[in-house]
């Protein structure tokens, strides 16, 4: 899978963490694994690491995976790193650990445009989970239709970065088939560099997400809405699913 401009760019990934900041989703990741009593965890495509360092306390085996080099790089220079094993890979560098729980987040779920990509990545993470290990991550709910608000007069900002003053804002380019493909518009001021970034992220529904992961030999147990472990409602902006590996 060939990476993105977002994720290669030395650029565009220091400004990754300054553009997603920590938040409820944070919480919630760091609050499942302290409830499940979590010893291994993985983190597939954990990128720069946020939530990987903070997973990494003394009593656990943290694993971060990320197919990006420039990301993994930045990883590793952040404090609390040495915590972390950084492997650069996809879900084929998984192995099997035996893990207790692997998490996606930053709707890495949604990255996986073919059918038969993301049924390879759950038969991966199913190989690298114990029996009655967890996946958990979220995906954005299509049914919010969330890419209408992607437009330059919803999602302008003016930021100052580490590279001067910025101007950024989203396009939709198109919509269909489960496709949404649209452009971030990065202008560096001091330079007037500008720098277009297409994306293309794929919507499943809850039903369709539910049977791909049945079909990968775990059990659904839960379906949250939001953050604080919500119901889905149509005004629901993500599914967070929690999910089980079905013992041998």
């Amino acid at each position: 899978m060939e990476l993105e401009l977002q994720y290669v760019d030395p650029r565009l990934v220091e400004l990754y963490d300054i553009e997603n900041t920590r938040g409820g989703d944070t919480d919630f990741y760091l609050g499942l694994a302290a409830d499940l009593a979590a010893r291994t965890i993985l983190d597939l495509g954990c990128g720069t690491g946020l939530l990987t360092r903070e997973l990494a306390t003394d009593d656990r085996v943290v694993i971060g995976v990320d197919p990006s080099a420039a990301m993994l790089a930045y990883a590793r220079r952040q404090p609390g790193a040495e915590r972390v094993q950084w492997i650069e890979g996809d879900s084929g560098a998984l192995g099997t650990p035996e893990a207790d729980l692997l998490v996606m987040t930053g709707n890495v779920a949604q990255v996986f445009l073919d059918d038969a990509v993301w049924a390879a990545t759950l038969r991966d993470i199913h190989a690298a989970l114990r029996p009655g290990g967890y996946l958990a991550f979220e995906s954005r709910n299509p049914e919010d239709r969330g890419w209408e608000r992607w437009n330059r007069e919803a999602t302008y900002e003016q930021s100052d970065s580490p590279f001067g003053p910025m101007e950024s804002w989203l396009d939709l380019a198109s919509v269909g088939d489960g496709l949404v493909r649209f452009e971030a518009h990065n202008i560096f001021n001091a330079t007037g560099e500008v720098l277009v970034v297409p994306s293309t992220l794929r919507f499943r529904s809850q039903a369709e997400i539910t049977a791909s992961l049945t079909d990968a030999g775990f059990s659904v147990e839960h379906v949250y809405g939001n953050w604080l472990r919500g119901p889905v409602t149509v005004a629901s902006r993500v599914l967070v699913f929690v999910a089980r590996r079905n013992g041998d």
